[in-house]
């Protein structure tokens, strides 16, 4: 794929910059993935991208000091988002992955136009998995206050399929609870039932989890949805179009080199429980949190 994959009909979709202004400048192929999001949730991305292209160096920022973006202006969270994308630079990344639905409907233009290597966010790799999931038309979206009102989920489903119906709603409480680690507690339970409820008596036959903390919580969430219900997590899809970026632009790590640090992980802020978090969900062992003062990106 060769040109600016960005427009403001499309606002969500993969980027590659466009070929002249990448002969400009050199990516090695064997430099890590930066991927970020406002705190552990971004997780569950990386978790995908372990499993789809193992050989990959990985550098992981979790904005923990300023969680939950979902209730954040578009102007502070292009501002965070942009302190986070030079901080990763200073890693040598090669790519950017946003997992953060909120900073994807937000940031990902901005951040795309101003960088020279791939830029991708979740949103458009989970819409589309929801129209293919689809059986009846009426798709249901979950996610923060910023990215329901910001209507980029309804856009963009709509855009692929003019005929589905979507129906949002916005679950601010499920950041903060996973982010305590309450993933199976009777207030967790009590908070899915009574944000859902409207969702159900819609008779959504899918559901987007528009926040990359979400499926941390797919359990309780496919427990008060039903079984019949199919939830759509895009950290998969988003893993799959990284991973086919990557092998188009020839930028797939051929795994022959020093793997050393093959995943470093940086917060702004609760290292410790954030490693300890990390460490429980990741298919590796003994990972490390570094805190960093992103401030001063």
């Amino acid at each position: 794929m060769d040109g600016e994959i960005f427009d403001e009909q499309d606002p969500v979709k993969l980027y590659v910059p466009k070929r002249e202004r990448r002969e400009k400048f050199t990516i090695d192929a064997r430099a890590p993935i930066g991927v970020f999001d406002s705190g552990v949730g971004g997780l569950t991305v990386v978790r995908e991208l372990m499993r789809q292209i193992p050989d990959e160096r990985m550098v992981y920022f979790g904005d923990t000091a300023r969680l939950p973006y979902g209730a954040k202006s578009r102007d502070t969270i292009i501002r965070f988002s942009r302190q986070i994308v030079r901080f990763l630079k200073t890693k040598g990344v090669k790519a950017i992955v946003i997992a953060c639905n909120t900073a994807s409907s937000h940031a990902l233009k901005t951040l795309a136009e101003e960088n020279e290597i791939p830029v991708i966010g979740v949103i458009y790799a989970g819409a589309l998995s929801a129209v293919r999931a689809t059986k009846n038309g009426r798709i249901g979206v979950i996610g923060t206050r910023g990215t329901v009102n910001s209507e980029i989920y309804p856009k963009v489903i709509q855009s692929i399929s003019p005929g589905i119906r979507v129906f949002q709603k916005a679950c601010p409480m499920f950041v903060p609870l996973v982010e305590e680690g309450l993933l199976h507690d009777s207030v967790t339970d009590e908070m899915a039932a009574r944000y859902l409820q409207e969702l159900k008596e819609k008779y959504v036959d899918t559901l987007v989890l528009g926040c990359t903390h979400y499926p941390l919580l797919r359990s309780t969430i496919g427990r008060v949805m039903g079984e019949e219900v199919t939830l759509v997590n895009p950290a998969y899809e988003t893993a799959t179009e990284l991973r086919d970026i990557l092998a188009r632009e020839k930028l797939l790590n051929p795994g022959d080199g020093n793997m050393e640090g093959k995943y470093r992980f940086y917060v702004s802020d609760l290292a410790e429980n954030f490693r300890d978090f990390a460490n429980s969900i990741l298919p590796t062992e003994h990972l490390e949190a570094k805190k960093i003062e992103i401030e001063e990106y």
